[in-house]
């Protein structure tokens, strides 16, 4: 296994720094070779948390026959709405069994939201544009975040104990991958890394039809 890349690890140093005195978490996250692994889904767990009563919404756009973002996380409750902003309709649904719906052909802002209330991971489909997917991780925790283009995620949350997940679409390993960590408040900001083998990407895979 190759290590870590050193231009990461720097940016990486350079991004936890910035985040001193706060109480947070940043992960770095790569494949097995080392390069930088976007669109990683991380999120902290801690045994009695209480969740949100207002989880926070997410919308998913339809836009150049692709759905935007490739990957959203939401915590559990949250509402998801689908504005199609292509010039044609989609028929998009979800077989999962974290979330089953089916909306039919439409345009515009006309399907209906969808509140997604069950963890787990949900695989978006168009009837219509077969090649159209994306994906939604629903989580029990409100801390979660997105890795960005350089595999970096940040997390704010307070002080204490959690199980850090780490989960990609396309990883060979169907489950999260976790650690435990140890949040201290008024300290750097806790850094956290993963390497996650990943299968190599199908050609078109999230793109339009």
């Amino acid at each position: 296994m190759k290590p870590f890349d050193r231009r990461a690890i720097a940016a990486f140093l350079c991004f936890t720094a910035t985040l001193a005195q706060a109480s947070s978490l940043a992960v770095l996250v790569q494949d097995g070779a080392g390069k930088a692994l976007a669109d990683t889904v991380v999120y902290a767990e801690q045994g009695g948390l209480v969740a949100q009563k207002s989880p926070k919404g997410a919308i998913i756009e339809q836009r150049g026959l692709k759905f935007l973002p490739l990957v959203s996380v939401v915590q559990a409750g949250a509402t998801v709405s689908f504005p199609n902003n292509d010039k044609v309709r989609h028929h998009i649904y979800s077989f999962s069994p974290a979330k089953k719906f089916d909306q039919k052909l439409y345009s515009g802002a006309a399907a209906s939201t969808q509140v997604f209330d069950k963890a787990g991971t949900v695989v978006l489909g168009c009837n219509i544009h077969d090649r159209m997917i994306a994906y939604v991780k629903v989580v029990d925790t409100p801390f979660f975040a997105r890795t960005d283009a350089d595999g970096v995620a940040r997390i704010e949350l307070p002080a204490g104990k959690y199980t850090l997940s780490a989960w990609h679409f396309n990883q060979v390993a169907g489950a999260a991958a976790e650690q435990q960590v140890t949040v201290k408040q008024g300290e750097a900001a806790t850094a956290a890394s993963y390497k996650l083998a990943v299968k190599a990407v199908a050609e078109g895979e999230g793109a339009g039809y």
